[in-house]
């Protein structure tokens, strides 16, 4: 019996379907974004969220988990050193999926995987900019049309 067993076969040997997706979340980490159709993508989501669980608690256990799941040493050390450590608040829901149109050779549903913005970022775009302090309004210079009229008529006099 298969209960609570649930993947995303998308046409696949397991050994095959298992390289795909540790290569596609290896991409992901090393670029930030890929794209993709949408079964792969959400299959590739729960995968990389998984490894960035992984990258969170950031052991040697965990690390040698994580490499064994990705076979990628690079994409491992990026994903310890630089994108777990963002998501250190965030309990889960570390990438979104965006609808793109079909691909055009087969009509495939695409779409983009990527990373979602950490707190740190949401708040650097959100940081208030100083308040300048309300000046009285300056007195208008007089344009140079009129400065010249006003000596015209000065020399006239």
């Amino acid at each position: 019996m298969r209960h609570r067993l649930h993947t995303f076969k998308i046409g696949r040997t397991g050994a095959h379907r298992k390289a795909m997706l540790a290569n596609m979340v290896s991409s992901l980490i090393e670029h930030g974004q890929i794209k993709t159709t949408i079964t792969k993508a959400k299959e590739a989501r729960r995968f990389a969220d998984k490894m960035i669980t992984l990258g969170k608690k950031g052991d040697l256990h965990r690390h040698r988990l994580a490499v064994s799941k990705l076979r990628d040493k690079t994409a491992v050390k990026k994903l310890f050193d630089e994108i777990a450590p963002q998501y250190a608040e965030r309990n889960g829901g570390y990438t979104r999926i965006i609808k793109l149109s079909r691909r055009l050779g087969d009509a495939a549903e695409m779409c983009i995987l990527q990373f979602v913005e950490t707190d740190e970022e949401i708040k650097k775009a959100a940081k208030p900019k100083k308040a300048k302090a309300a000046k009285a309004p300056k007195a208008k210079a007089p344009k140079a049309s009129e400065e010249l009229v006003e000596e015209a008529t000065e020399e006239a006099k």
